[in-house]
């Protein structure tokens, strides 16, 4: 008779899990600023006013704390220089490249679909129309 392993997934690991690390890291990065981030910063080093151009209609706020949190998690890395004025580059990390190829699936995925689902959305709609008259 043969014993099968059962490979358990760490509590950490466990993205099912509400008290997980790996669902709060899940978070940070499933946003659409962190996906457009990732994305813009592909495999080019960008300077903050950079991305902010590139990613149209992010604040300054808002950039400032997604960068921090890519940053934290070990997605994005940054570079001071000390100059001035300072420079500050940012640039994906191993792991950020990693994850970039999920953004492009995602990116790849929009697009293919995206006639579908604007369909979807007006057949959804007018059934909401008729159900409240």
């Amino acid at each position: 008779m043969e014993t099968k392993q059962v490979q358990r997934v760490s509590e950490d690991a466990d993205v099912l899990r509400a008290d997980s690390l790996a669902r709060e890291i899940f978070s940070e990065v499933a946003n659409k600023w962190a996906l457009l981030i990732i994305n813009v910063l592909g495999t080019r080093t960008l300077r903050f006013t950079e991305l902010r151009n590139e990613v149209d209609g992010i604040s300054h706020k808002m950039l400032t704390q997604t960068l921090r949190g890519l940053e934290r998690d070990g997605v994005v890395h940054r570079t001071v220089y000390a100059t001035v004025p300072p420079r500050v580059d940012y640039r994906l990390t191993e792991a950020g490249e990693a994850l970039r190829e999920t953004v492009n699936g995602m990116c790849a995925w929009t697009r293919r679909y995206l006639d579908e689902i604007e369909a979807a959305r007006r057949r959804f709609a007018a059934r909401e129309r008729d159900a409240e008259q």
